[in-house]
């Protein structure tokens, strides 16, 4: 196993993922034997709790990921994988991991699909998340109300319906409606 010494060496005291220099710890990589990496609370924070994980933190990855570390580029990999954007899409695209390796980052079960997860794709097949910000791509009735919501409008912060992939909900002036996601384009 590799000492904290020599990890705090080679990372030049600093987290080996976002690069930030306060309240670093060691974290050993979970489901992988004898890995570990220096992490920063923040990043140690969210890779061992999902529902805290802020997106845009995790952008720091488009330099570590190509650590030559394998336990930063496990953690790399799994990180985007949960973080699930179109940018980390493109990221894991770019990403290059031996075989091995790739082995040890699946292991934890991250980047496997769950066939009932319901996916919000806008009219270009663009994965839509909650509090992403949208453009509609037509003029829209908006039901119950004389409005009309014009082609180009900005609908931000949106909310995805649970049970439907083809509806979210988004503010259109002041009115809280049902979008059919065909007609949206991701901002």
């Amino acid at each position: 196993m590799i000492s904290e010494k020599e990890i705090k060496q080679r990372s030049n005291n600093q987290c080996e993922l976002c690069g930030s220099v306060e309240n670093l710890s060691v974290y050993n990589v979970p489901n992988a034997k004898e890995m570990a990496l220096y992490g920063c609370n923040t990043c140690v924070e969210q890779m061992e709790a999902s529902e805290k994980i802020e997106a845009n933190h995790w952008r720091c990855l488009n330099a570590s990921m190509w650590s030559e570390h394998d336990a930063v580029k496990v953690m790399a990999w799994r990180m985007l994988n949960r973080v699930n954007q179109s940018w980390t899409e493109d990221m894991l695209g770019m990403m290059y991991m031996e075989d091995d390796v790739l082995e040890i980052a699946k292991a934890a079960g991250d980047g496997e699909v769950d066939e009932n997860q319901i996916i919000h794709r806008d009219v270009n097949g663009v994965v839509l998340d909650t509090g992403d910000s949208v453009v509609l791509i037509k003029d829209l009735k908006i039901k119950g109300s004389s409005m009309v919501a014009k082609q180009g409008t900005a609908v931000r912060n949106i909310r995805l319906d649970r049970n439907n992939s083809e509806y979210i909900e988004g503010k259109v002036g002041p009115t809280l409606t049902v979008i059919v996601t065909k007609y949206v384009k991701k901002l």
